[in-house]
């Protein structure tokens, strides 16, 4: 996800490097000469200088001058992400494991203007050697792109599982505090925005039931199945479920929970590439928040394996991440691409639908829910924050800091469309052309 590249929060911490009516400029000072008007949240730094309103609610405190240093070396969400990651910068009026108030301030009341070449030059002296000299990133931090060539190729195999490692292989106990009983880690789908989040996610995994028009006695292959939510619902239905996920540990608990809840006969999980999914002629494939990690250049391939493994009549739900259009950058923004989600890559939904298409599929329905995933985001941040102590205790606290950064900024995200969430319903045609399905929508919302 990519909501931070290009936008406002980019330019407000770039802003540290700018500015110069001086060669001696603190960093509050620093800000103010790029901020067109009161800079709209509270600003302090180790060097004593404060700006922003008296009475702002919210704010950030520059700690350190190894956080500058992280700002100045790489300016935008990559240098922020490292400065807050190591908790050298810190929140005002917010906690550390939601950052939304900021965020949300700073976007809809921050004007900057670009710094002079004079203006560069003067923060520059006012920094210092030492402040722009390179340093280690926080260990949560990945290599960038080019560097990862030793685990292979982008999106072969043996990558794919390494860059899913490390956003899943986490901790199964820091995501059942976060994502709650489902264990559920894509978008819910809420009828009301007071329904709790179990209530959410049970109506999403009814909703992708519904559409798929599953029945008791058929063959569901849910590809990049996570912790097996969509597995477990449909087998509690009497539908036969293989999940495959790239993550050992989700494929561990999954399995666990299968065999509690006495639905092994029905269901299994494996720890699997989907490409090496041996059986064929499945009556229904949900794709569910994979196709974010396979790159647009492989969905003519990801699509074609989906639409081989189908029987005739049979059906598929695409369910991912996408971007407002269909032109420009796919690529993740630094700060996603080094801390959550590398080598992932988002394109708008006409991309995903004109490929499907291309592969045969019968394209039946499409439908965004980014507002409902900004509220799935709001729960989660939420459950961050209400089981802080635990997640720290777990994990560290920077990478719960990368969490609630990462969360906080995807919910500003779906909100103020930068990013989508599309679910796409495909049918693999009869021979005779036919999709074998009723004349209007079967499913409730």
């Amino acid at each position: 996800m990519t909501m931070f590249k290009g936008a406002p929060m980019d330019s407000f911490f770039s802003s540290l490097l700018g500015g110069g009516r001086s060669p001696e400029l603190t960093l509050a000072e620093m800000l103010d000469t790029v901020s067109e008007g009161p800079f709209p949240i509270a600003f302090t730094a180790y060097d004593g200088s404060a700006t922003g309103p008296v009475d702002a609610e919210v704010g950030v405190n520059l700690k350190t001058p190894r956080g500058a240093n992280f700002i100045a070396t790489a300016p935008g969400d990559l240098g922020l992400a490292r400065a807050f990651v190591s908790g050298d910068l810190d929140l005002i009026g917010a906690h550390p494991g939601d950052p939304y108030p900021i965020f949300k301030k700073l976007i809809e009341e921050i004007r900057l203007r670009r710094p002079s070449p004079k203006d560069v030059a003067a923060i520059a002296r006012s920094l210092g050697r030492d402040r722009l000299r390179l340093l280690p990133p926080p260990p949560q931090e990945t290599l960038p792109r080019w560097r990862r060539v030793t685990e292979g190729l982008r999106h072969s195999k043996s990558r794919d599982a390494e860059v899913i490692k490390h956003h899943y292989d986490v901790s199964n106990a820091f995501y059942e505090k976060v994502l709650g009983p489902s264990m559920t880690y894509t978008c819910a789908v809420y009828h009301s925005p007071e329904d709790t989040l179990e209530q959410a996610q049970e109506a999403k995994y009814q909703l992708v039931f519904d559409k798929l028009g599953l029945e008791p006695g058929m063959r569901l292959l849910d590809v990049g199945c996570g912790w097996g939510g969509m597995v477990r619902f449909a087998a509690a239905r009497g539908v036969k479920a293989i999940g495959v996920t790239l993550s050992r540990e989700q494929a561990e608990w999954a399995n666990k929970a299968i065999a509690e809840q006495g639905l092994s006969e029905l269901a299994e999980v494996r720890f699997s590439d989907y490409r090496e999914v041996p059986e064929t002629g499945f009556d229904r494939i949900s794709s569910i928040g994979i196709t974010e990690h396979i790159g647009v250049s492989n969905y003519p391939a990801y699509f074609q394996f989906l639409f081989d493994k189908l029987r005739p009549g049979g059906r598929l739900l695409n369910h991912c991440i996408t971007r407002p259009r269909n032109n420009g950058a796919i690529t993740a923004g630094a700060f996603i691409d080094r801390y959550v989600f590398p080598d992932g890559e988002l394109t708008g939904s006409g991309k995903i639908i004109t490929v499907m298409q291309d592969t045969g599929f019968d394209v039946r329905h499409e439908e965004n829910l980014r507002e409902h995933y900004a509220l799935t985001l709001k729960e989660w941040v939420q459950n961050l924050v209400d089981n802080w102590d635990f997640c720290v205790s777990e994990v560290g606290e920077g990478t719960a800091r990368v969490w609630g950064l990462y969360m906080a900024g995807s919910r500003l995200g779906f909100e103020n469309n930068i990013i989508q969430l599309h679910q796409v319903l495909g049918v693999k045609p009869l021979a005779n052309g036919s999709a074998d399905v009723p004349l209007q929508p079967w499913w409730h919302w």
